[in-house]
C-alpha cells in the first residue's frame, strides 16, 4: 500500500511593477488558489517597495502567500512559471528588471534545493523587507532556515521604504 502524501507548507512570492500590479497580483493569487494539490491558505497585504537593481523603473508591489501541497518544488516552481507567462512574463535573463508579474518559491516545508532551476530555501529572503514583513504579516512565529525567527529578520530590515497598501 502507497504512504499517503503528506503536505508541505510554503510561501511564494508575488511581485510586479508593470501594467495594473494590484490587478495583476489578485489575478496571480486565484491562479494559485486553482492549482491541482495546492491549497491557498492565506494571504499578506500588499506592500509598495523600491525596485532593487536599476532604480528608473517603476515602484513594485508585493504580497506573500501561504500555502499547502503535496507538489514537490520542481512541480510546483513549473506551475508558477506558467502563471507568471500568462500574465505576461517574458525571461530575457534581465536581473531585477521590470516585470509583469514574479513568483518566488521562498520555502516548502523543509525541501531543499540546490540547482539550476531552483534554489530552495530561496536565497535572496534574508534583508528583504518587502519579502519578510509580509511573511511576519502572515506567520510571525515562524523559523527561517538558519534557525533565527522572522521577527529576527525583520528586525534587522530597512523598513523604511515600505508602504503598505490599503485596499478598498
Amino acid at each position: 500500500m502507497d504512504k499517503p502524501l503528506t503536505a508541505d507548507i510554503g510561501f511564494i512570492g508575488l511581485g510586479a511593477n508593470l501594467g495594473s500590479p494590484v490587478t495583476t497580483l489578485t489575478s496571480a493569487l486565484s491562479h494559485i488558489a486553482a492549482l491541482t494539490d495546492v491549497e491557498l491558505i492565506a494571504s499578506s497585504s500588499f506592500y509598495d517597495s523600491v525596485p532593487m537593481g536599476p532604480s528608473e523603473q517603476p515602484n513594485y508591489i508585493n504580497a506573500i502567500c501561504k500555502i499547502s501541497t503535496t507538489l514537490d518544488g520542481l512541480s510546483l516552481l513549473k506551475q508558477l512559471q506558467y502563471i507568471e507567462q500568462t500574465h505576461g512574463r517574458i525571461r530575457n535573463g534581465e536581473h531585477w528588471g521590470p516585470r509583469t508579474l514574479d513568483l518566488d518559491l521562498l520555502l516548502l516545508g523543509q525541501q531543499q534545493y540546490h540547482t539550476n532551476e531552483l534554489t530552495l530555501p530561496h536565497y535572496g529572503m534574508q534583508g528583504r523587507e518587502f519579502v519578510l514583513v509580509p511573511m511576519f504579516e502572515l506567520q510571525p512565529d515562524l523559523i527561517m532556515p538558519d534557525n533565527a525567527s522572522i521577527a529576527k529578520w525583520v528586525s534587522e530590515c530597512d523598513v523604511s521604504q515600505l508602504r503598505r497598501i490599503q485596499m478598498t
